[in-house]
């Protein structure tokens, strides 16, 4: 398919790239560190050998978010920002921007994102998990309330929210001990991610805010299939969940998240994906440079699916929710 558009596609700068290298070997991180710096050679030719038409690009995880000191945070979120408003400058006709934020201050973080949407153009925001604030060990989830004026803003500028995964924190990695390789895309990223998309779905945030738009990566971070048993475990006794929101969880997942198949070349959790959230909720991505182009396309290219499917995911979903002349 010719003219897709891929939106979990990542960059880095000299500041964040030492972020990405402890989740490759050795004689691996060589190749990783090529891919992410490039933006105008390598990648440009891969999106043409792949029909890929148009990316949107976000910065490495989890890079600002793990930086304590809200200042500091703010200092990089800004430059990689601005980088990424120069790069897009270059090539407007194949990249577009998500936002870096300093979510360690919800007003930083507001200031931030009102500059790269009314200014800088970018089409969202792009946030790897929960953020550290002041000690290393202090972390906060964006469903509590210091961050539902961010949010409103968020609502009101009409720009989808990207959920990007980070890894736990070592303290609270206990159940990983011994078993490293569970960590990262494997296993930690998803149950993370889906963990926070669950209390931002509980919160009662998207009552108050419901034109929200949360874009979650890598087929949904196993949601889909788990959604179903999320609204009615042991449905059988009364007044078993007890959380703000006013709806069902899984009418939330419907109305208010996006997905990508970022990372997740699968058919069958595609087609599962498609089943619980609809073709128009799901979007085109490959994880680049984490994950091949080459291996994204050419799996769905060629997935059993419609061809009016085909172009929604690969093309005009992505055009809709961000808005792309």
């Amino acid at each position: 398919m010719k003219g897709k558009i891929a939106l979990e596609e990542h960059f880095a700068i000299d500041e964040t790239l030492l972020d990405s290298r402890g989740f490759f070997p050795d004689d691996v991180w060589a190749e990783v560190k090529d891919r992410v710096m490039d933006l105008h050679g390598r990648r440009i030719r891969l999106m043409d050998e792949h029909g890929i038409e148009t990316m949107i690009l976000s910065l490495n995880a989890p890079t600002v978010q793990a930086i304590p000191d809200p200042k500091r945070a703010n200092e990089i979120a800004i430059k990689a920002n601005d980088y990424l408003a120069e790069q897009i400058a270059k090539r407007p006709d194949r990249f577009q921007g998500f936002a870096a934020l300093p979510l360690q201050d919800p007003d930083l973080a507001t200031r931030e994102l009102q500059r790269c949407v009314k200014d800088l153009g970018f089409v969202g925001a792009l946030v790897n998990g929960f953020s550290q604030v002041n000690d290393p060990n202090n972390i906060v989830y964006y469903d509590m309330p210091q961050f539902w004026d961010f949010w409103g803003v968020l609502e009101s500028l009409d720009v989808p929210f990207y959920l990007h995964p980070r890894n736990p924190l070592p303290i609270h990695s206990k159940i990983y001990e011994g078993h490293s390789w569970l960590m990262g895309p494997s296993w930690a990223f998803g149950q993370e991610t889906a963990v926070h998309a669950l209390r931002l779905m509980g919160s009662g945030l998207f009552d108050k805010y419901p034109k929200i738009q949360i874009v979650l990566g890598h087929m949904g971070e196993g949601l889909p299939f788990s959604m179903w048993r999320v609204d009615n475990c042991n449905a059988w006794i009364p007044n078993r969940h007890n959380y703000p929101a006013k709806r069902k969880i899984g009418e939330y997942f419907q109305d208010n998240f996006h997905i990508t198949t970022s990372g997740n070349f699968r058919t069958q959790a595609l087609i599962n994906t498609m089943l619980e959230i609809g073709s128009d909720r799901i979007m085109f991505s490959t994880d680049w440079p984490f994950e091949n182009i080459d291996h994204a396309a050419i799996w769905f290219d060629a997935a059993t699916i419609s061809e009016d499917d085909r172009l929604k995911i690969g093309r005009t979903n992505a055009k809709k929710l961000f808005k792309l002349k």
